[in-house]
């Protein structure tokens, strides 16, 4: 037994910090306490001592030196290692953030400064109605890109504040737990014909989220026209490192807000940092299609991700849609209203159609008995470094995951010239519709490096029909496989919204339409052509895409995107051991590439189905990872932490793992062990 007196020979003082707002009471409280008191007991001997009536239920203690929370209320001072010299915060946990979203439209909401970031995304995305929330993450901005802004007000005059929509009296912003909030698949949405927003029936299905009506239509519809001002404080990279600069601001999501340095009413960036979009369904996906569309847009407006003239005309005349609609089918929103009432099993029906992946089942026997090949007439091109390319026609036959080529038709039962294993190769389109050009260039790698190599088709559809099946065997697939199918659709689809020029249409007087092609285009094409000129040429390409609903124009808009050969590509400077001089790694959601930072030339290719294990070396911030056939590769990160790419790559394993036959309640304990490393 320990007397009194030798009780209060052990103690000691703890002084502690008190958020509140009532000024009459004394912010810092001194507390008498000993090494076996726990942190629960802290707590009621701190509000004891303050005599405050208010509820301190959000409340927890921050630990300034160490820079964490103590939320494990039965662990004791000794065991959290607390001293006399501890500064230890009284405050909420949950507190107001600025989160810009993708739409560049900021909403201002309650998140939980105690939880991982992965948890406190989610809570996010429950508020804003976005299903799938371990595809986001938090960003800060990177400090490089802000510089243009800082530039503008030379006049001393504040810049114009933008509109916030503040969220913060959700349940969930308050600290509840509240339903997923997720409505039933079942149901039939209706959408107004000319915003492409969900009509006020379907409102009703966000049940505790905060969203009303008006919130809901400002995150499920897109403003093209944005002002002059919005489009010169984007930051445009320019060159590849530029775009690692992008990618360097990720938050740990293993760690806590406050952990990592941000306080209260920061603003941070809500995007979509991994680029699987897994079961995406117009049906119930309104607000979560419209973010991803507007990430796309603006990804192309910054030139973030490169595209072709033709491609950017294509995307322009996507962004169009609206605005030619809203002038088209004002006149028909009431017909389509009544139109929308659709019987609910009907549209249930539907959408499993829609949702379910495969082929027709008449496709299920074929793809076992039959082994599929490809047998055409193609050019090939080789590239030579001190004379002009050679283009020369040969026979070409694709089987399994390799391309073998004969002179001729009648040589195709002897030994090729040459045969070409795809798997892992990179599969890039060199395409112009216009110009009649259907190019496949094919970097496959070698022992030194990567070999490359063109194949020339005659028409869209040869090149559909190869272009699919070299997707699929760059991944290891054949054309057995039940994705070949939709693949060869989905690329005739991207040509045709690209061949305008086949469209006989007359095409709309630009001076009747208020467009500002400055919000459709990027920077670089503005200066090259006349105002005039890019409108005329937009709704000329629009001709090919007039047809579509606003939501229909939206996921083409992504899938056209998506078909973009650096799509899904994470940039960051890195040195790989035993190199003197700096290269870029690119992260995409199957494979690791290294680049050439010079010329963005593809050196080696890795991919995540051939990698056997990854480790991180904390002491010296060096990544290590072992793929098949005894390859090795060890890198530190030049331009973010090590940590990032780690992460990186354990979310797009934990993302691999999703199946529709699962329910969506997250493995969140995969995902730290993935993800979370060991410090």
């Amino acid at each position: 037994m320990v007397s009194s007196s030798e009780r209060e020979a052990v103690s000691w003082e703890l002084l502690v910090k008190v958020d509140h707002q009532h000024e009459k009471v004394e912010k810092e409280v001194l507390l008498q306490v000993t090494g076996d008191l726990h942190i629960g007991g802290l707590m009621l001997k701190l509000v004891e001592q303050i005599k405050l009536s208010q509820d301190w239920s959000d409340y927890a203690f921050w630990w300034e030196q160490k820079k964490c929370w103590l939320l494990k209320t039965h662990w004791t001072l000794d065991k959290c290692g607390v001293q006399a010299d501890a500064k230890l915060f009284f405050t909420t946990q949950h507190k107001m953030l600025r989160l810009r979203l993708p739409n560049m439209k900021t909403v201002r909401l309650k998140v939980s400064f105690s939880s991982m970031v992965f948890r406190a995304v989610s809570d996010i995305c429950r508020i804003l109605n976005i299903r799938r929330p371990e595809e986001l993450s938090l960003l800060k901005q990177p400090e490089g890109t802000l510089k243009k802004k800082k530039k503008k007000d030379k006049n001393g005059k504040e810049p114009v504040t933008e509109d916030i929509l503040n969220l913060c009296n959700s349940p969930v912003s308050s600290g509840l737990s509240g339903s997923p909030g997720l409505y039933s698949k079942t149901m039939t949405p209706t959408y107004d014909p000319v915003s492409g927003s969900p009509a006020s029936s379907t409102i009703t299905w966000f049940s505790d989220s905060p969203l009303t009506e008006q919130n809901c239509s400002i995150l499920a519809l897109s403003h093209p026209n944005c002002s002059p001002e919005t489009l010169a404080e984007m930051y445009q990279p320019r060159t590849l490192a530029d775009k690692a600069k992008l990618n360097a601001g990720w938050l740990d999501s293993s760690r806590s807000l406050l952990e990592q340095g941000i306080v209260e009413d920061d603003q941070l960036l809500l995007r979509f940092k991994y680029y699987t979009f897994f079961d995406l369904n117009p049906k119930y996906d309104a607000v979560r299609i419209n973010q991803i569309y507007e990430q796309a847009r603006w990804a192309i407006l910054s030139e973030e991700i490169d595209c072709t003239e033709e491609e950017m005309l294509m995307f322009a005349a996507l962004q169009a849609q609206y605005h030619v609609s809203k002038l088209s089918l004002s006149s028909e929103a009431q017909d389509f209203a009544c139109e929308s009432e659709v019987d609910e099993v009907e549209a249930a029906l539907s959408n499993l159609e829609v949702t379910l992946e495969g082929g027709n089942g008449s496709n299920v026997l074929e793809d076992i008995t039959d082994i599929p090949k490809l047998a055409d007439n193609l050019r090939l091109v080789r590239p030579r470094k001190l004379s002009l390319k050679t283009i020369k026609p040969y026979w070409f036959v694709f089987k399994d995951t390799s391309i073998s080529y004969f002179k001729n038709k009648e040589c195709a039962q002897g030994e090729p010239i040459e045969k070409l294993n795809l798997k892992g190769c990179e599969v890039v389109p060199d395409v112009n519709v216009a110009a009649r050009k259907f190019g496949i260039k094919l970097l496959i790698p070698v022992a030194d490096g990567m070999n490359e190599v063109y194949l020339r088709c005659e028409n869209e559809n040869q090149y559909a029909r190869w272009m699919a099946a070299c997707v699929l065997a760059s991944k290891g697939k054949t054309m057995a496989d039940s994705s070949y199918h939709p693949e060869v659709h989905k690329i005739l689809s991207f040509l045709k919204m690209k061949n305008w020029t086949m469209c006989p249409q007359a095409v709309s007087d630009p001076e009747s339409i208020d467009m500002k092609p400055e919000c459709f285009v990027s920077l670089r094409y503005t200066k090259k052509y006349r105002s005039k000129q890019l409108v005329a040429r937009i709704l000329e390409a629009h001709q090919n895409v007039s047809h579509m609903p606003l939501v229909e124009a939206k996921l083409h808009f992504i899938q056209a995107w998506q078909s973009l050969p650096e799509f899904g590509l994470s940039y960051y400077v890195v040195r790989f051991k035993g190199s003197k001089k700096d290269d870029l790694l690119g992260v995409s959601y199957n494979r690791l590439i290294r680049i050439d930072i010079a010329t963005g030339d593809p050196i080696t290719t890795w991919r995540f189905s051939n990698m056997k294990q990854w480790n991180v070396n904390w002491e010296i911030r060096q990544v290590a990872i072992e793929f098949d056939q005894n390859v090795s590769i060890a890198f530190t990160c030049l331009s973010a932490d090590c940590k990032i790419i780690h992460e990186y790559i354990g979310g797009y394993i934990f993302l691999s793992t999703r199946s529709k036959d699962q329910n969506e309640t997250l493995d969140e304990d995969l995902f730290h062990k993935l993800t979370g490393g060991q410090e």
